[in-house]
């Protein structure tokens, strides 16, 4: 499989994303729904938080995508819904200094919503890897 990062510009580098990810040859496309800040038996965890949570989020997706036999170099695509976005963008390098150890820009969106699946939570992360 061989993945190129499409970039017209540079100004997405500091943020640690692509316009776009072009992939070949990949054999498995796995779609990750929504992980959060939530513990194993489904508990919302550090509450007000934002860097916690978005650490604990990128801790539970490294959880799936290994269950799925990938890693975050495998990623492609990441949309991030948050209801605060100055957090967020406070916080953002829990996520970004872990995706450049991984070698991985991938094609993101980031949302600003109202609320999220439980109340306490400040950020969800959604993510396609390909193998």
């Amino acid at each position: 499989m061989e993945k190129k990062n499409v970039n017209p510009w540079k100004s997405q580098d500091p943020f640690g994303f692509s316009q776009a990810v072009e992939v070949t040859g990949g054999q498995r496309t796995i779609y990750c729904a929504e992980q959060a800040s939530m513990s194993a038996d489904g508990r919302p965890l550090h509450e007000g938080d934002m860097a916690a949570q978005l650490a604990q989020a990128m801790d539970n997706l490294e959880s799936v995508l290994k269950e799925a036999e990938c890693s975050l170099s495998d990623v492609v695509r990441l949309n991030y819904y948050t209801t605060n976005i100055d957090a967020f963008f406070g916080a953002f390098t829990a996520a970004t200094t872990r995706l450049a150890a991984a070698g991985c820009q991938p094609a993101s969106t980031l949302l600003g919503v109202a609320r999220l699946a439980f109340p306490e939570l400040m950020i969800e992360i959604e993510a396609t890897a390909v193998k």
